[in-house]
């Protein structure tokens, strides 16, 4: 491999690092800012929805407008984005401290846009360079953020245990270190070429393939199998199974992508036969939730959110390389709806979670069943969302089943 394909990867890998750091950043300090400005629970909440609809917005208009853009700018564009946002993220209430909150909603859009072009556009290039086994390289490529969010939670919990809450944004402004590698490594990168509709017609043409449409499901059922577990694992063990917050938080998150990051290395070095580990996947996934959901002991619980890292972990990249695969020529197109389904799916499914949690909590007749299990109507709440959570691997596997066994046709004839 020449040096500037290994720079090219480098600068794509350290992209997806920063995607960890803007999708972990506002939740590890939630209580930091909570008890700093006394923002509301549910205005902190908001800031992963903008998250995420912002990436959203910009996977839609990546989807039917790709031909507009000159892609290699943008692409090298993408970490100055993320600067930016972060310098607006960290800066803001240190200068206008009486507009923290909106400081922080502005640092987000900027840097949430970068992340959602990022999720656009650096698996696309990853496809492009040759490779022997372009499979594995996009396992790897996806590994390597969750390997981030490992490193984001670690570092975190770390500084601020030593540093103290106050000093916040010095942690944000570390952060912005990779987003500034990833820019020097990717200004002397060469992009290489990737298809996209040559207009807007080309990309409606495209939208009214059937194919198209499962492979947007399926990746939506991915999302939405990882994300919930992996929003909610740290508040259900501390609150459904009784586990200290500080242990929740690192087993909750940290342990699950740990578990994510070494499912999707294990696919980088030895995986094959895409079809069947995205079907085993959602089966195991199903039967993790499920045990997370009924099981009334702390450690089988544990267990169970944690090992459900390793069981979504190709959910996500394994349905874009089906994609890929299925219509080589879709492009930044395919990847784009894609995207948009991914995210779709991170989104809805964990509020989705949320709301029956509450709806379960507020009905008198729920109350009667926890006290009868023994449960407050809050743990009995989030054991609900948990096992709702459970249907969309279930949903997957089925959906999974069928893409591998027409794979499998297409290739036998």
């Amino acid at each position: 491999m020449n040096n500037k394909i290994k720079r090219l990867k480098y600068a794509c890998y350290s992209a997806n690092v920063t995607m960890s750091v803007v999708g972990n950043l506002s939740p590890v300090l939630f209580l930091t800012f909570r008890s700093l400005y006394g923002i509301s629970y549910s205005l902190l909440g908001l800031l992963v929805l903008i998250n995420f609809v912002t990436q959203l917005i910009v996977d839609l208009i990546f989807s039917f407008f790709s031909h507009k853009f000159n892609i290699s700018k943008t692409v090298k564009s993408i970490p100055l984005i993320s600067v930016c946002g972060f310098l607006i993220y960290a800066l803001w209430p240190y200068f206008l401290p009486d507009l923290v909150y909106t400081g922080l909603v502005i640092g987000t859009i900027v840097f949430s846009s970068a992340s959602g072009l990022c999720e656009v556009l650096i698996s696309p290039v990853i496809a492009a360079i040759p490779s022997d086994d372009p499979d594995r390289e996009m396992s790897k490529l996806h590994s390597v953020y969750a390997w981030g969010v490992v490193f984001v939670i670690v570092v975190s919990t770390v500084f601020l245990l030593l540093a103290g809450n106050e000093n916040w944004q010095w942690l944000a402004l570390g952060f912005m270190l990779i987003p500034l590698i990833s820019a020097f490594l990717f200004a002397k990168s060469e992009i290489p070429h990737m298809e996209t509709p040559t207009q807007t017609a080309g990309a409606w043409k495209l939208l009214c393939n059937k194919g198209v449409w499962l492979c947007v499901f399926a990746i939506f059922l991915g999302g939405a199998a990882e994300c919930t577990m992996a929003q909610w694992s740290s508040g259900y063990l501390e609150q459904a199974l009784g586990i200290p917050k500080l242990w929740g938080d690192l087993f909750g998150v940290a342990v699950f992508s740990v578990m994510l990051g070494l499912g999707r290395s294990l696919y980088a070095k030895i995986g094959k036969n895409i079809g069947k580990v995205l079907t085993l996947g959602a089966v195991g996934a199903t039967l993790c939730y499920f045990t997370a959901s009924v099981s009334s002991i702390s450690w089988i619980g544990l267990i169970a959110c944690a090992f459900t890292g390793f069981c979504v972990s190709m959910l996500w990249p394994g349905n874009l390389v089906v994609a890929s695969d299925r219509f080589p020529k879709g492009g930044v197109f395919i990847y784009a709806m894609m995207a948009a389904g991914g995210d779709l799916g991170a989104s809805v499914a964990p509020q989705l979670v949320g709301m029956i949690t509450d709806a379960v909590i507020a009905n008198p007749d729920a109350i009667d069943l926890a006290t009868k299990l023994a449960l407050t109507p809050e743990q009995l709440g989030m054991k609900m969302g948990m096992l709702c959570g459970m249907v969309f691997p279930l949903i997957g596997i089925f959906i999974y089943l069928f893409i591998w066994k027409n794979k499998r046709k297409t290739s036998e004839s």
